[in-house]
């Protein structure tokens, strides 16, 4: 039994010293001297590419924020819970341009990297998510790339959101610039999950017969959060219909077949 313990011990160092050296040989490949040497030779529009994609992100964020105000005088609802923004960091588009095999150019990099500049909108219920998404498409100034529906479509994993990939201008001092953004809009549920499932995909030192059932759990709690959030959208879409009514009568009086259906849920 004792050997046993010993050996398992053994492994587990053994997979830890390869992890380290793994991700050591990783950082020192991306930092190549190839690598050095462009950002030498482009710091300054290097610098100034990603400026740009900030100020694109800006641009976003204050749609959204546009967009919110308005709802909630014109509807009095909030239908963003928050909104996140991000630069990607040098390592991380590093990487990407070594596994995508992109060319060390800043022309090659802008055109084919779409998720430098990210913009996550948390909402609270599934159909303010649609609702915005909308909205915000139809704006004169945002142009749709791609749309990836993992709400409808969840990714095997469980993970669900909406993605846009748009270009939205940004005005400079003489000219205006069209920069690609990639908004990702998330129910609270949604990106509890995502942020949670981000965080223990990166452990390190997870046994290989753990890694499968904590996959199925993680699947599970996806499907769990799936039914939270019609269950909310539902709850919601009750309370809407009562607040069109003026009089006190039961729910099959009214034809309100969202508020029996909840009634009788609780129930059984």
């Amino acid at each position: 039994m004792r050997n046993f313990e010993e050996l398992k011990e053994l492994k587990e160092q053994g997979r830890t010293l390869i992890e380290r050296k793994r991700d050591e040989f990783v950082r020192n490949s991306l930092l190549s001297d190839e690598f050095l040497e462009m950002l030498q030779k482009n710091k300054k529009p290097m610098d100034l590419m990603m400026s740009y994609y900030q100020c694109a992100v800006m641009e976003v964020e204050t749609k959204f924020k546009v967009l919110n105000q308005e709802y909630s005088l014109q509807y009095d609802k909030n239908p963003i819970e928050g909104i996140k923004t991000r630069i990607k960091s040098y390592d991380s588009l590093l990487k990407k341009i070594r596994r995508k095999d992109i060319p060390l150019t800043l022309t090659a990099i802008e055109e084919n990297i779409q998720d430098i500049a990210g913009v996550r909108v948390i909402c609270s219920f599934p159909d303010d998510i649609y609702e915005l998404a909308e909205s915000f498409l139809k704006q004169d100034d945002i142009t749709l790339i791609e749309k990836k529906d993992y709400i409808k479509n969840p990714k095997p994993s469980g993970y669900r959101s909406l993605h846009l990939i748009v270009k939205v201008p940004i005005f400079l001092q003489n000219t205006k610039k069209l920069v690609t953004v990639e908004v990702q809009l998330r129910t609270i549920a949604m990106d509890f999950w995502a942020s949670l499932e981000h965080k223990m995909r990166y452990k390190k030192n997870i046994a290989p017969e753990q890694v499968k059932f904590l996959q199925e759990e993680l699947s599970d709690c996806a499907i769990q959060s799936a039914a939270l959030d019609e269950r909310m959208q539902n709850i919601r879409n009750v309370i809407i219909q009562n607040s069109e009514d003026n009089g006190e009568t039961t729910p099959e009086e009214t034809g309100f077949p969202l508020m029996v259906a909840l009634r009788d849920g609780r129930r059984r």
